[in-house]
């Protein structure tokens, strides 16, 4: 049965929202050959689009041309305000937009590891409103949050993790509460990655890839055929678990020690750095461990120190076992680390991934590196955001 007119005019519309959203400012006659409506039909929806307050025009298309033929249409960007997060152990980086993604203002907030659950939460919560109000924003629309650990896939709450810190749990409900009216939702930082990483970063390209991050932790997210794979309990890529040989022990299900984090994590990046004369980090977290394989790719030496060679044994190790079960066609190395080692890691572990796997397996570093999980928050809020805005009315 065809759509009444009321629903087509609907779906026209967001197709045009659409178009603006992807494809920036964009004139009618641009319009009618992007959508294929009619002249008439794109005429009737940039009056009605306008008239809401969701586009206004924002300039005109060339410099010698005039009228109206040469207006340039735009999402009204102020029409809602938006918060991204980036929850760490240490501490919190904010960020507030405008609908269309442009960064207004930016905070970065550490959390000492004594402080309790309290404090904590209010340091984190009266960060994001400083942030709001140097943005110039009256209030938020939807706040997106990337923490680490396990999101509950029936609630769409951070599940108790060992090892992470007890406010990490709070905060979503204290931004709640907080900033009434704000749509809060958090999801597992290496998702928000990955999601990133597929929509700006390095796997542009690519409907089915795994990410591998290497921070201050490890993790994985899977991405197959365009979908984010979370699993059953939404422990998708909790790879920080996965056994494997050179530790020495078995990780638990409390604690990862002994585990693939054993060999890849940032202390113990650090550690083999050490093992291998080169200078430790001031931190051993992500970024103390990027500094030191940054360095190591860097260094005017032939052949590539004997750190990034082990270092590329290890990351392979993880990755195999990814390659082996997903066949997913492309690992990307994200995370600080993987950015910093860039296709001088990545090569090495490539090479090593074509002696242990029979799957061709392409591998790429990271183009977003340890900024991917805020980028991935604000696009996950911005695209929550713009449903609910640009929602074509019920029948």
């Amino acid at each position: 049965m065809p759509a009444s007119p009321s629903i087509a005019r609907a779906i026209n519309d967001r197709l045009a929202l659409r178009l603006l959203q992807q494809e920036g400012p964009l004139t009618a006659g641009q319009l009618k050959q992007l959508t294929g409506l009619s002249r008439p039909t794109v005429a009737d929806l940039v009056e009605r689009l306008t008239a809401a307050g969701l586009i206004t025009v924002v300039g005109e298309s060339g410099a010698q041309r005039r009228g109206p033929n040469a207006r340039l249409y735009g999402i009204v960007a102020d029409r809602a305000h938006l918060a991204a997060l980036d929850v760490r152990t240490e501490g919190v980086l904010v960020l507030v937009s405008d609908l269309v993604g442009r960064v207004l203002a930016k905070a970065s907030v550490p959390i000492g590891g004594d402080a309790g659950t309290g404090p904590a939460v209010e340091q984190a919560v009266a960060a994001v409103e400083r942030t709001v109000k140097e943005a110039g924003a009256d209030r938020l629309h939807t706040v997106g949050i990337g923490a680490p650990g396990l999101i509950d896939p029936a609630t769409g709450d951070l599940r108790d993790s060992a090892g992470l810190p007890a406010w990490h749990r709070s905060l979503a409900a204290a931004l709640q509460e907080r900033l009434p009216g704000a749509r809060v939702t958090v999801e597992n930082e290496t998702n928000l990655a990955a999601l990133a990483e597929q929509r700006e970063g390095a796997a542009r390209d690519r409907d089915t890839f795994v990410l591998l991050w290497l921070g201050h932790g490890v993790g994985a997210a899977v991405v197959l055929d365009g979908t984010l794979r979370r699993g059953a309990s939404g422990g998708t890529g909790e790879i920080g678990f996965l056994p494997v040989p050179g530790t020495g022990s078995l990780p638990s299900a409390t604690d990862c020690d002994g585990g693939f984090h054993s060999l890849a994590g940032a202390a113990a990046i650090a550690a083999l750095a050490a093992e291998h004369g080169l200078p430790a980090p001031a931190t051993p977290d992500g970024p103390g461990a990027a500094e030191i394989v940054r360095d190591a790719t860097t260094r005017p030496l032939v052949p590539t120190p004997r750190f990034l060679h082990t270092l590329a044994d290890r990351v392979a190790l993880g990755a195999a076992s990814l390659v082996a079960v997903l066949d997913p066609g492309c690992v990307v190395l994200g995370g600080e680390v993987g950015q910093a080692g860039g296709e001088v890691l990545a090569g090495l572990v490539a090479e090593r991934l074509h002696r242990l796997s029979p799957l061709p397996t392409e591998v790429r570093p990271s183009t977003l590196g340890g900024t991917a999980v805020l980028r991935g928050a604000l696009l996950t809020a911005r695209d929550r955001a713009q449903d609910e805005i640009f929602a074509p009315p019920e029948r």
